[in-house]
């Protein structure tokens, strides 16, 4: 299984807005508004990379008043 943590900066006020597309996304299992340099935080669980990648540009970067993004992807050896 794949595991990223993403952080999103997005356009003031429209945090909710992406929040609701975020939980309509199968992969999205933790999506909550954060505060700090970043607006969301968002948990996705794919079974490979390849479908992470397709989230990340296709789903996520491509919404509307997405402003940026981090991606941290959970190293699999280390994980619990």
């Amino acid at each position: 299984m794949t595991e990223a943590y993403v952080l999103v900066n997005c356009s003031l006020g429209k945090e909710e807005h992406i929040l609701d597309h975020l939980r309509n996304i199968p992969s999205v299992s933790l999506s909550n508004g954060v505060f700090g340099a970043y607006d969301i935080i968002a948990k996705i669980e794919t079974n490979n990379p390849e479908d992470l990648k397709d989230i990340l540009t296709n789903k996520i970067r491509k919404l509307e008043f997405v402003r940026s993004t981090l991606v941290l992807m959970v190293i699999d050896e280390q994980n619990q």
